[in-house]
């Protein structure tokens, strides 16, 4: 269901750190303060906050970025966003320039049942219509497939604790595992003609942000993976 116990401004922030910010690097003070449109002396004072409900780390001067729980939150309402935007630009036919604003009003109120129905009727969607990857959802499936033939009551489904990023994400050489693949049979099948299953470890080579192809190290094989592939493959770090 949807997060009653976070205030629609916290999330706001954690959404912004996971849009400007990364694994390791910090997002300035004025950066969040500009993004947000909130004084910058109210800013610190929230990120204060923030890292004692510990979900943030922050170090003055610097900015700050997610921490692992931080991370968890500001995914799941991320995906909702992005969700929404496809499911109001596609289903609804809502006009362009006033999808964003729609979704930052309702990604706060979406309960997981819906975001799941969503996901199913746009056939589990990548990217939202602003071409910017929709991150998995947080549920214990090693597939949309799973997914789909899985018809458990919501409130039962179990869901995932590790954290996980797609394969764009990695830094060069750093070593990860396949925790979840986005698609259907066929999508599965592809990959396992590759030899990329869910549990193979995977490494990337010499991270190149605006290559269109990433080199891929599949235990002792190197496989060139397309990103939009790749983007649909989660790992998590090993």
């Amino acid at each position: 269901m949807a997060n009653k116990e976070l205030s629609e401004n916290i999330e706001e922030y954690l959404e912004v750190l996971y849009k400007y910010g990364n694994k390791k690097d910090y997002v300035s003070t004025t950066k969040i303060s500009k993004m947000l449109g909130i004084a910058p002396g109210s800013v610190t004072q929230m990120l204060k906050k923030l890292e004692d409900l510990g979900y943030i780390n922050y170090v003055p001067y610097q900015g700050a970025n997610l921490s692992a729980e931080g991370f968890k939150i500001a995914q799941k309402i991320t995906r909702k966003h992005r969700i929404l935007e496809k499911f109001l630009t596609d289903v609804l036919k809502v006009k362009p320039e006033n999808v964003h604003i729609q979704a930052c009003d309702m990604e706060h109120s979406l309960f997981d049942e819906a975001e799941r129905a969503m996901c199913h009727i746009l056939e589990h969607p990548d990217i939202c219509p602003d071409d910017k990857p929709i991150p998995p959802c947080d549920f214990d499936f090693n597939s949309c497939q799973d997914c789909v033939n899985d018809e458990t009551d919501i409130e039962k489904l179990g869901v995932r604790k590790a954290n996980l990023i797609a394969i764009p994400e990695l830094y060069s050489n750093e070593k990860a595992k396949v925790s979840f693949i986005r698609g259907d049979y066929k999508v599965l099948k592809q990959l396992m003609a590759m030899g990329i299953a869910i549990g193979t470890p995977v490494e990337v080579e010499n991270m190149d942000p605006s290559a269109d192809c990433l080199n891929i190290q599949v235990y002792d094989s190197k496989i060139e993976l397309p990103k939009s592939v790749a983007n649909n493959i989660f790992v998590k770090i090993c």
